[in-house]
């Protein structure tokens, strides 16, 4: 089956291309540094010829809610409209769990607006809403981190692993579409502070911690807020064997 990721090049996009080439199938990469640009639609039509499900797994640059919103519809609308003139039968959009209980978060601000275009759009779709990457608290850390000190709120979450959503992706993909598609999470909460810790930790890193709500992430965030719903599909990595992974590597 012939399948386009949009966002290749990235982290879970080049986990995506490969779980769908280990499967035999044949994988588009989408990606303006190959000469595809969603914001503009150059190069779009041609890689999109043949395809019969598209796997967006793009991200916004770093912007105010208005640049994310922006960002997000600007290529979601392109996207689409290039994957109905293509023939297109199945859309599949990787979300984020919880960004409809969270107020004033720019980026889930723009993924709202990316979801609400995909559930409207003329293609038929699959929303896949996951937890946080295994990854996500070295990476808020870092965001924060001045002089070997960082702030980080204390959020739970249930991560889970980028070749797990990946995985799924690809199932999904070829699969019917189903519309909103369960939870996809980690099989353990954890602390979003010791995970940093640990993280930290792993890659022989020292960073003193600063738990706070002042952090990038604030109160509205806080409790269950993060975590997935009843029946959500648990992936199976562990966030211990993937942070041994990070150890080895």
């Amino acid at each position: 089956m012939r399948i386009a990721v949009a966002g290749a090049t990235g982290s879970i996009g080049s986990l995506t291309v490969s779980s769908l080439e280990r499967d035999g199938h044949d994988a588009v990469r989408i990606s303006r540094s190959l000469g595809v640009d969603l914001t503009t639609g150059d190069g779009l039509d041609d890689a999109l010829s043949g395809v019969e499900a598209v796997i967006d797994v793009t991200n916004a640059p770093a912007a105010d809610r208005a640049g994310s919103v922006a960002y997000f519809a600007t290529t979601t609308r392109i996207l689409l409209a290039a994957e109905a003139r293509a023939g297109v039968r199945h859309h599949v959009l990787l979300s984020i769990v919880g960004i409809h209980r969270v107020e004033g978060n720019a980026h889930y601000a723009g993924k709202q607006e990316q979801e609400r275009l995909v559930a409207a759009g003329p293609v038929a779709w699959t929303i896949v809403p996951a937890t946080q990457f295994h990854g996500f608290a070295e990476m808020a850390a870092s965001l924060t981190e001045q002089d070997g000190v960082a702030t980080i709120a204390p959020l739970l979450v249930q991560p889970v692993a980028p070749a797990d959503v990946a995985d799924i992706l690809a199932e999904v993909a070829v699969g019917e579409p189903q519309g909103r598609y369960v939870d996809v999470a980690g099989p353990e909460t954890q602390d979003l502070v010791d995970m940093a810790r640990r993280t930290n930790d792993a890659r022989g890193r020292t960073v003193k911690l600063v738990p706070t709500w002042a952090a990038l992430h604030g109160p509205a965030m806080a409790g269950n807020v993060l975590l997935p719903g009843v029946g959500a599909r648990i992936a199976p990595t562990t966030f211990d064997e993937w942070l041994a992974g990070q150890r080895q590597a």
